[in-house]
């Protein structure tokens, strides 16, 4: 083999360095989701070290199956002290009629209605939520999307993950367990790539936030020009962290994982979703365009083989069925330790289900970038390098429930920020 070009050896010696690195990265997030994950918490409140209030901020758009479930869980949780501020765009979008359905059931919540939104930037989430950030009358305010599904003892495990050093604790994405195929595919994606990646990241404090479900120091954020100072951003999220770091504050996930509970699943939506974020990756994080790739299994795994066989001389087809093997075992390890318990699918499911993802995953990538300009619905958004948002071709027509998931554009709420309540939550607003 020595006449083989000089350069040649030198790519097979990255390869194969960034493989091992590849398989660190495994062992990290199998490692580290097994201590952090599900651990329950042993602080106890006291007199003299009571629980903080929180101020949860809750962004809707329209109403799909399971939302009205999703919110009750917010309302029968085990903690002592917080709000509700519940914000919708649209007077006569039909989740106001489910939240004051809500609020007349459980009179004695502390929650409020926002309707109307404030024109603050681009991103729609952050324009939807400003009037009740702005009302926010706790210290800790948790932004948590329409899809999320709270156990009983979420809030307490995040509020007590906040450390004396931490502004931001955020919950790793996961799913709930339904049913369909669709699903199944979902559980495999968050359960592994999005949980190897996110646990990892976290371990090594690197910014990995999504902003789904976290828990923020308002005065932190308001240090840093409050949420309106994240208007021009889609993924507000990842800048919100990148702020909080460079002032000197930590940030962590909790113990438990973020329970999407979306009543729309298919696999075309979901699969839109997954090139939408990849576009947002590329635009703030340029180098994700030669390193993602490479970090997907069959890809690096080819490339490892060839190495191998060039510097070791072992059989490359070995070689890359070993490989390939491998991967799926820590998968299916990871997302037992993710699931914490058994999986809603038997094992066949799952062998189709990972199989799908890592075919398709290199091709929705090449995807995104192909197209870079965002879609959601009517609108169309273009980034910037370094991800500042701009809208191409404006609407005012309306999307669905399901446009406010996280890191996904939807259209630029009216400005404004009337508020409608209903029961006590309205005696309670006028006296505010």
């Amino acid at each position: 083999m020595s006449h083989l070009p000089g350069p040649l050896y030198g790519f097979a010696a990255f390869f194969m360095i960034f493989w091992f690195g590849t398989w660190c990265v495994h062992l990290i997030a199998i490692c580290y989701g097994k201590y952090k994950l599900h651990k329950k918490s042993c602080k106890l409140p006291t007199e003299s070290s009571p629980l903080p209030g929180v101020s949860i901020l809750k962004p809707l758009m329209g109403v799909d199956p399971n939302l009205q479930h999703n919110l009750e869980t917010f309302f029968t949780m085990d903690y002592p002290l917080y709000e509700l501020l519940f914000c919708v765009e649209d007077k006569d979008d039909p989740a106001i009629k489910l939240v004051e359905t809500l609020l007349d059931k459980y009179p004695q919540m502390d929650a409020k209605l926002f309707v109307g939104g404030s024109n603050v930037g681009v991103n729609p989430k952050i324009n939807n939520i400003h009037p009740g950030y702005m009302a926010a009358k706790y210290d800790f305010v948790m932004i948590s999307d329409s899809g999320i599904k709270m156990k009983n003892d979420t809030l307490l495990d995040m509020v007590q993950n906040m450390s004396d050093k931490h502004a931001l604790v955020h919950q790793m994405p996961f799913t709930c367990d339904r049913d369909g195929f669709a699903a199944t595919f979902e559980k495999v994606f968050f359960g592994t790539v999005q949980s190897r990646i996110y646990l990892s990241a976290d371990a090594l404090g690197i910014n990995c936030h999504t902003g789904m479900s976290c828990l923020l120091r308002k005065a932190v954020i308001d240090e840093l020009g409050g949420l309106r100072a994240f208007g021009c951003y889609l993924a507000e999220d990842f800048f919100i962290a990148k702020g909080v770091t460079e002032r000197g504050w930590k940030m962590r996930i909790s113990n438990q994982p973020a329970l999407q509970n979306s009543g729309l699943c298919d696999i075309g939506s979901f699969q839109a979703r997954l090139i939408r974020w990849a576009k947002l990756r590329v635009a703030m994080v340029p180098t994700t365009m030669l390193l993602e790739p490479l970090s997907e299994c069959m890809l690096l795994g080819a490339l490892a083989a060839w190495s191998a066989s060039l510097l070791l001389a072992w059989d490359p087809l070995v070689f890359y069925l070993v490989h390939i093997l491998c991967w799926f075992l820590s998968d299916w390890l990871l997302l037992s330790i993710v699931q914490h318990g058994s999986v809603p699918f038997h094992k066949f499911e799952f062998v189709i289900g990972w199989l799908f993802r890592e075919v398709t995953g290199p091709y929705l990538f090449l995807h995104a970038l192909w197209n870079p300009a965002i879609r959601w619905r009517t609108r169309t958004y273009k980034l910037h390098w370094g991800g500042i948002a701009y809208e191409l071709r404006p609407s005012n027509s309306s999307p669905p429930a399901d446009c406010l998931e996280p890191l996904q554009p939807a259209p630029t709420l009216a400005a404004g920020g009337a508020t409608t309540t209903s029961g006590a939550a309205k005696q309670r607003l006028l006296a505010s």
